[in-house]
């Protein structure tokens, strides 16, 4: 039976009610937790004993570990009520569904950005163990998809492991965001009851219900890290082809083709690269959602529990497939050995060097520009030299700079 069945005397017609059921039984275990909170404000104010109480705690943790939730519930809220029994007709007394589920959406939140800095950090400490190992593995370092100077595999893998450490103040600053309970709320204007009010409670009551802001943060948060995920996943694409032939992809982490025997595909890197898409778009969609909506509840904020559920997952499983499959690719080093001895990489050193020696540089820059042109060019060294004079990409910053980085993401 529906709440609010007191006030309306026809069901609702089955289309309808199909329509307007929440697609929110991933919230049973957060809404839990936030009804206990809410029961204990309850007893605070006195309306219920202790007895009561610890049976009400009892009930939801059974609840949030068996789950019960029907296709008949409206929704895990009205679940939740059902599944208490008589004690259920009580807890509901100064709480609305509106700051029930928005402290539901809250936990969850907290928890899918504690989640996903946890998959950043291990996919993290799998790119810093490559790193270190190829500290001096010398490879092309590109500039619009063209070879332009060399640079350590190590300084490389380096720069999306920093992509990530970016990744992970966003989370960090989405859960600060999620923090703030809006119980009390009500509705909309609180409750004559005497309830206590919670800790880090929202300022306006309106707001509280109202306020999707730690979701956007939340599926913000995602979309940016997808997009990280998915410019490393283009290069692994890349380096993976046959035209870059850096790497060999791990059988673990790539498929084969229906109909061509030879092939062997990096469908990892591609369905992160699409998904990073979709993360783009869900952002998109609940910005278009929230823009226009009067204070303070509208069921349109329903559309947020989709955009988050789906951001969750979809992040869940890139972090960790691209861990196993950065952990598991092999390189062909014979190739990027063939790549790096290109001596155009070196141009811009010849360049340099003659303005060691006194000449302007756009002076330098011309000459040895004519002197690729024409075919004279001579390399003034190795690509190893020329990595080593550049110190920052160089085998001892590269050493430095991973343990700097373990440092920061707690990884000692």
């Amino acid at each position: 039976m529906a709440l609010w069945s007191d006030r309306v005397e026809k069901k609702l017609a089955p289309e309808v009610a199909e329509f307007l059921r929440a697609p929110d039984r991933e919230l049973l275990p957060y809404d839990c937790v936030a009804s206990r909170q809410h029961a204990k404000r309850l007893h605070g104010a006195g309306l219920l004993t202790d007895e009561e109480l610890a049976q009400i705690s009892e009930a939801l943790d059974r609840i949030a570990r068996e789950g019960g939730v029907s296709d008949a519930d409206e929704d895990v809220h009205s679940a939740i009520e059902r599944l208490l029994g008589d004690l259920g007709r009580k807890i509901h007394a100064g709480r609305s569904r509106n700051d029930q589920v928005v402290a539901a959406m809250r936990l969850y939140v907290l928890d899918a950005c504690e989640e996903a800095s946890e998959g950043i950090r291990r996919l993290a400490s799998v790119l810093l163990d490559r790193a270190e190992a190829e500290a001096e593995t010398l490879i092309p370092g590109y500039t619009h998809m063209q070879r332009a100077q060399p640079v350590t595999l190590g300084h490389h893998l380096l720069a999306w492991v920093e992509m990530l450490e970016r990744d992970l103040l966003r989370f960090a600053a989405a859960a600060t965001s999620s923090k703030p309970s809006p119980l009390g709320a009500g509705a909309l204007a609180g409750s004559t009851l005497p309830l206590p009010a919670p800790d880090e409670q929202l300022r306006n009551s309106l707001d509280a219900v109202a306020d999707r802001d730690f979701a956007l943060d939340y599926v913000y948060a995602v979309a940016a890290c997808f997009s990280h995920l998915s410019r490393v996943a283009m290069e692994l694409c890349l380096w993976a082809s046959a035209e870059y032939g850096f790497l060999r992809l791990p059988e673990e982490a790539a498929t084969g083709s229906s109909m061509m025997p030879q092939k062997l595909n990096p469908d990892v890197a591609e369905l992160v690269r699409g998904k990073a898409g979709t993360a783009a778009g869900r952002l998109a969609g609940l910005l278009a959602v929230l823009k226009g909506l009067p204070l303070a509840y509208n069921t349109d904020l329903q559309e947020d529990k989709q955009a988050v559920f789906s951001a969750r997952r979809d992040l869940r499983g890139a972090l960790a497939a691209l861990a196993v499959l950065v952990s598991h690719a092999e390189l062909e080093r014979e190739r990027m050995a063939e790549a790096v001895s290109d001596p155009l990489l070196l141009a811009t050193d010849a360049a340099e060097k003659l303005v060691g020696e006194g000449a302007p540089f756009r002076d330098a820059y011309g000459e040895v520009a004519r002197s690729v042109k024409d075919g004279s060019f001579v390399p003034p060294s190795s690509a190893a030299e020329s990595v080593r004079a550049r110190l920052a990409p160089g085998p001892g910053g590269v050493k430095e700079a991973i343990a700097a980085a373990k440092s920061r993401l707690s990884l000692e």
